[in-house]
């Protein structure tokens, strides 16, 4: 039976860490049989590992995407469980909610999701759905709790804030000079959370990540 050291070692062998276990057996939203999900997502180094994988050398749609299916994939493969991912809807699976029922995440002040430890630069490559029941770690205070919340002020275009997110706005700022930072850097919003750093998010992942916003719909 797994259990969690276990998991972050081998999370960790693939550059990845676990930002979370949600308790399985009534959501109809996981495989069958599902006791137990494991939320995934980068670890700090992640993006210079990942970038170098031959699915960014093929010239293929999505790298990132194909690379967490092998990876994820055939590590659930190895455990007898299954892979899920936040990708290739629709019907996508609700990992905002799962997130959520983890205990390790919020909304934040500003919409986007906040976890205790990498801050508003979370993210999730997939989820690895056990058989096996592990208890979810204790969890501490929601850190937006006894934050300044910078994260309030920091967008220059007010597109993110209080209110509602304003897409057109912050696209219609990234594809401007003045929006070079945000769009080579990483939204200014994200970073300005003070426990961004700790997540080690390669300006050149959140670049990679900004590209693929632009070119969405």
């Amino acid at each position: 039976m797994p259990d969690l050291p276990g998991l972050e070692a081998d999370a960790a062998a693939r550059h990845l860490a676990v930002l979370g276990l949600v308790p399985g057996g009534t959501d109809p939203d996981m495989p069958p049989g599902t006791l137990t999900l494991v939320l995934l997502g980068p670890a700090p180094g992640f993006w210079p590992a990942v970038s170098a994988e031959p699915e960014f050398a093929d010239d293929l749609p999505d790298p990132l995407d194909r690379w967490s299916r092998r990876v994820i994939g055939r590590w659930a493969c190895d455990l007898g469980a299954k892979a899920v991912f936040p990708f290739g809807g629709p019907p996508y699976r609700p990992f905002l909610r799962w997130a959520v029922g983890s205990g390790q995440a919020w909304p934040s002040p500003v919409g986007p999701l906040v976890h205790d430890r990498h801050g508003l630069m979370v993210s999730y490559r997939g989820a690895l759905a056990l058989k096996d029941a592990l208890p979810r770690p204790a969890t501490g205070p929601r850190p937006c709790e006894t934050c300044a919340k910078p994260c309030l002020t920091a967008c220059p275009v007010a597109a993110m804030g209080a209110h509602a997110y304003d897409v057109p706005a912050c696209k219609a700022h990234l594809r401007t000079d003045a929006g070079r930072d945000c769009r080579e850097g990483g939204c200014l919003v994200r970073r300005a959370c003070p426990l961004g750093p700790a997540a080690g998010r390669d300006p050149a992942q959140s670049a990679f990540h900004m590209s693929s916003f632009l070119a969405s719909p």
